[in-house]
C-alpha cells in the first residue's frame, strides 16, 4: 500500500524559509570578539558548512555555558537588522500551495518569535503552531512538544530543515526528516543523514507533499465519481 501522507510539516526558519546565512556570516566575527571565541577565516566557511553543530562549536572553542548568551545576542542582532532579512524566493508561494493542499504547518526555530513573525508577515498566520527560542541542542525536545501540541501522530509528521541537528531532532522525535539544499549546511552533508527527500527548490516541497497525499487519497474513488473519505484516525 502507498505510504500514508504527511499531515503536518514542521519547518525550520533560518536557512530553510529565510535567507539568513549571509547575514550570519557578516556578524559572526563581531560576536566572536565579544564572547572571546575563535573567529572564522573566509576560507573556513565552506568546511564549516559540512560539519554538525557540536563539531562547529568545538572547532570555534565555545564553552557550553556561553551558548545561551550568544544565542540571545544573535537574536538581538537580527532584530536590529531584520529589515534586511527576506524569505527565499518561492517560499511564500510554497506555503500558500501547502495551505491549499490541506497540509498543516508548524514552525520550530532557535530564532526569536518576533523576528520570525516580522519576516513571515501575513504568512505567519498559515502556521498552526510556532515554537521559537529553542537552544542549539534543544530542538528535539521542542519538536516532540510541537507534535504533541498539534495532536498529529509522529509517523504523519515531516520535519524540514537545513542542518544536521534538524535531522537529529527529527530522529529523536520519531518523525521523518527532509532536507533543503539552499541553507546553512552543504547538500552532501545533509544527504549523509538519509533524509526522505533533499529539496532543490522551495516549490518542490509543495509538489512532494501534495503528490504523496494524492497518491494515498485519490481525488475520486474508482467508479463512483466521489472523493473518498480519509481512513479513520488519519
Amino acid at each position: 500500500m502507498t505510504a500514508p501522507p504527511y499531515r503536518l510539516a514542521v519547518f525550520d526558519f533560518d536557512g530553510t524559509l529565510a535567507d539568513t546565512f549571509p547575514w550570519f556570516v557578516s556578524v559572526l566575527n563581531g560576536v566572536a570578539e565579544r564572547y572571546r571565541f575563535r573567529p572564522v577565516a573566509p576560507g573556513e566557511v565552506g568546511s564549516l558548512r559540512g560539519m554538525e553543530a557540536r563539531a562547529i562549536i568545538a572547532h570555534l572553542g565555545i564553552p557550553a555555558w556561553k551558548l545561551p548568551l550568544i544565542g540571545r545576542h544573535m537574536r538581538a542582532l537580527m532584530a536590529r537588522d531584520i529589515a534586511g532579512v527576506a524569505l527565499f524566493p518561492g517560499t511564500r508561494t510554497m506555503l500558500a500551495d501547502l495551505d491549499r493542499a490541506g497540509i498543516e504547518l508548524a514552525l520550530l526555530s532557535s530564532n526569536g518569535e518576533a523576528n520570525v513573525r516580522r519576516v513571515l508577515g501575513a504568512d505567519a498566520a498559515r502556521f498552526r503552531h510556532v515554537a521559537c527560542g529553542a537552544s542549539v541542542f534543544g530542538k528535539a525536545r521542542r519538536l516532540r512538544a510541537t507534535i504533541r501540541a498539534t495532536g498529529v501522530a509522529p509517523e504523519s509528521v515531516l520535519a524540514i530543515g537545513d542542518e544536521i541537528r534538524d535531522a537529529q531532532a527529527a530522529s529523536a522525535a520519531g518523525c521523518a526528516f527532509a532536507a533543503v539544499a539552499w541553507g546553512y549546511t552543504r547538500p552532501e552533508a545533509l544527504a549523509a543523514c538519509a533524509p526522505v527527500h533533499l529539496f532543490e527548490a522551495p516549490g518542490e516541497i509543495a509538489r512532494f507533499l501534495s503528490a504523496r497525499s494524492q497518491a494515498y487519497w485519490p481525488a475520486r474513488a474508482p467508479g463512483t465519481g466521489e472523493a473518498p473519505l480519509p481512513p479513520k484516525g488519519s
